[in-house]
């Protein structure tokens, strides 16, 4: 069977996952709090890394995004998340 097949009928599927490797040095205090986090949650360092990486990522998204945001807000006299929900519940 091939993997359309596969796929066709419902059976299991193995997706391929192409990622790039980066090397990372870090202070051996570091290495030891990821240790001991990674066998905390029951995954690798490197899932741990990708994960806070991931979050850091997003964090500085957003944060531009807001600053982006912020001033169109403030404009239209949002200044606080009360007058965000305020313009929210408007019908």
């Amino acid at each position: 069977m091939n993997a359309a097949q596969d796929l066709a009928t419902g059976g299991d599927c193995i997706t391929i996952q192409y990622m790039a490797t980066i090397t990372l040095r870090v202070p051996d205090d570091v290495d030891r709090a990821l240790q001991k986090q990674s066998e905390a949650a029951g995954i690798s360092k490197s899932d741990l890394v990708r994960e806070a990486v991931r979050r850091y990522l997003a964090v500085g998204e957003f944060r531009a995004l807001r600053a982006r945001l912020v001033p169109q807000a403030q404009a239209q006299g949002i200044h606080t998340d009360d007058d965000v929900f305020r313009k929210l519940e408007r019908p």
